[in-house]
């Protein structure tokens, strides 16, 4: 998986900064006891009621990589609908869309 340019930028400018943000997430991955399935949906949940389109498209990545099912991840954002609303709803399947539809045609 190829690293976004504004994340591989941040990393050569800050390259200490990019290190412990890398080494946290680590820790907070390994600190207790969820599998790599059950973290990625959970993340992909947070980036779809946060609203943050590029944390979406990188926790689709990531979900992926986990071995999620591209109905499973569609899924996982559906479930915001009640929670968040039709429009957040409908932005987020866009934005997982955007990573899956691409995946489909690499």
């Amino acid at each position: 998986m190829s690293l976004p340019k504004r994340y591989t930028k941040f990393k050569e400018d800050y390259s200490e900064a990019a290190q412990a943000y890398e080494t946290m997430g680590e820790a907070v991955h390994k600190a207790g006891p969820l599998d790599d399935k059950t973290r990625a949906l959970i993340k992909l949940a947070i980036s779809t009621g946060s609203r943050m389109e590029g944390a979406v498209h990188s926790h689709t990545r990531k979900a992926l990589d986990a071995g999620l099912t591209p109905e499973e991840i569609r899924h996982a954002v559906l479930l915001a609908l009640p929670t968040i609303g039709l429009p957040s709803t409908m932005a987020a399947l866009s934005w997982v869309d955007d990573i899956l539809d691409d995946n489909v045609q690499a």
